[in-house]
């Protein structure tokens, strides 16, 4: 049970005991009569002051709720911590669960479930991170594109090949013991106390590594390069899934498959897995210098010591539509992200030290079933497949479409970059990137690009440069489940994850496979 006082302000680079010593005096109370450290501490650069806000817990004081109350602050609360502490079944399963995809969610649903004694039987598509790692790192070279592991598909998910932000917008506790396990298995304490914490492609897939290593000696079990390719069913009951040519006996199952496995959403809609199209975001990459953004938000203090790398989250609305930024990636690189022949996707990634010469940014606009609907689950998957494949014609090869962002704004064919050099790692083809979207996309984010100059200087600069598509934002399909978290029409099968349309990012797709793993665990009993 615990005091939280938030709300304390400090100018950057002022000592952390500052902020412990604030809390105490605004409480009353003595600095050696408690047990004071900071909770969450988030930079706050607005109105050209550089500020970090800090959250501090206070323990160690007699009767803490009646302290609180008392107090009548609304910016001192007290909230009662409760250990992590699954229930777990007594009916004993016939066979382990099994968790299908081995992203945040799955890689959280299978951990826990091994921890706990369940076994799991994890089936990924793709390959291990150091496999994988060599096939993209062929594909980026020249190579063929592998259609199983790549920067979708592989250990660790998508998210493997990411900037690792842990941000998100649910308050759920589940959230600290997700920290708390990243943690565990090799990520930097640091993450604990950040407002935004990220951990970085690098150290990423060095904790997903561990904690792979770990299921396996909790017991359970990890078979790449194993797609499901669809289940079999009794009176809308699991039975069985099929992988690989193997029927496996299976009567409790994770869908944890992300939100790019076309093929496997397919499958198991042809198999009765209730499906419906699902609101999704599509746009291109930008990328500025990440001076440039440091200056336009930190003014003066740019390059001070020990400043992080500025990031920006920007929106505005034209009409009933949404143009945003998303998935910003300070310091970072445009990535390679497709996972079909003949077709380009673009993402962003970043190492933990966000050392990278240039900032880049999803800028996404909003999609609504209706702008793809064709009678079908599936409308928002031929809208993509149709924006990948006419930028793969634009460009002619795996190079991507490339403009700046004056031509742009002025449709015109670029020729060469400015300032603002392409960090794309196949390499880019110059001239109208617009042209591989829809009218109503590019109308919009030049709507965007003119409110986000508003916004921060500089930002809709004629060097800035964009590069396209960016299409896998999120899932075009959701696998509706109820309140038991089952889908509607098989039970057994939980549908979890960024790909069932139940999280948005690495932190909620994590939790989202814990919540799926207790909901096993409450039922049935470990196994063995």
């Amino acid at each position: 049970m615990s005091i939280f006082v938030s709300g304390i302000r400090l100018p950057f680079g002022e000592p952390e005991q500052a902020a412990l010593q604030a809390a105490c005096q605004q409480c009353g109370i003595a600095p050696d009569g408690v047990d004071a450290a900071v909770y969450r501490v988030s930079l706050d650069a607005r109105h050209g002051r550089i500020q970090q806000v800090y959250t501090v817990v206070l323990d160690g004081l007699e009767e803490e709720e009646a302290f609180a109350a008392k107090l009548q602050m609304p910016s001192v609360r007290y909230k009662e911590t409760i250990p992590f502490a699954p229930t777990l079944g007594k009916t004993p399963l016939s066979h382990p669960p099994v968790v299908i995809g081995f992203g945040p969610a799955g890689l959280f649903a299978a951990f826990l479930l091994a921890r706990y004694g369940y076994q799991p039987l994890v089936l990924e598509r793709g390959d291990t991170i150091a496999r994988r790692d060599q096939a993209v790192g062929q594909f980026w070279a020249g190579g063929a594109l592998d259609l199983h592991s790549n920067i979708q598909f592989g250990e660790g998910g998508a998210g493997a090949y990411s900037d690792g932000k842990l941000t998100t917008r649910i308050n759920d506790p589940l959230c600290d013991e997700v920290l708390r396990i990243l943690v565990q298995f090799g990520a930097p304490p640091e993450i604990l106390r950040m407002a935004k914490p990220h951990i970085g492609t690098d150290i990423l897939k060095t904790v997903v590594c561990a904690m792979r290593e770990a299921i396996i000696a909790y017991g359970g079990t990890v078979r790449f390069r194993t797609p499901v390719t669809g289940l079999s069913q009794k009176n809308g009951v699991l039975t069985a899934l099929f992988a690989d040519g193997m029927e496996i006996g299976c009567e409790q199952a994770v869908l944890a498959i992300g939100h790019s496995a076309r093929d496997t959403f397919f499958a198991l809609h042809k198999a009765g897995v209730d499906m419906q199209p699902k609101p999704f975001s599509a746009g291109v990459r930008i990328e500025h210098l990440q001076e440039d953004i440091n200056r336009a938000l930190y003014g003066k203090a740019a390059g001070l010591s020990g400043l992080p790398p500025a990031e920006y989250a920007l929106s505005c609305r034209d009409g009933g539509r949404a143009c945003y930024t998303f998935c910003m990636c300070p310091g970072g690189q445009v990535v390679a992200a497709q996972s079909e022949e003949n077709t380009i996707v673009t993402n962003g990634m970043s190492y933990h030290a966000r050392d990278g010469r240039n900032a880049n940014a999803a800028i996404a606009v909003s999609l609504d079933p209706v702008d793809f609907d064709d009678g079908t689950p599936f409308g928002g998957i031929a809208l993509q497949r149709q924006i990948e494949q006419a930028a793969f014609q634009l460009s002619g090869s795996y190079h991507a479409p490339c403009q700046t962002v004056r031509d742009f704004m002025e449709g015109r064919a670029s020729q060469k970059a400015g300032r603002v050099q392409p960090t794309y790692p196949i390499g880019v083809v110059y001239g109208r990137a617009n042209q591989c979207l829809p009218d109503f996309i590019t109308a919009s984010l030049r709507t965007g690009l003119r409110a986000f100059g508003r916004k921060i200087h500089g930002f809709d600069s004629a060097d800035a440069l964009i590069t396209a598509p960016e299409t896998r934002t999120s899932s075009p399909v959701r696998l509706p489940r109820g309140q038991s978290l089952y889908s509607r029409t098989v039970d057994g099968l939980i549908p979890c994850g960024e790909g069932a349309g139940y999280a948005g990012g690495i932190m909620s797709a994590a939790v989202d496979g814990m919540r799926a793993a207790c909901r096993i665990m409450e039922q049935f009993a470990p196994v063995g």
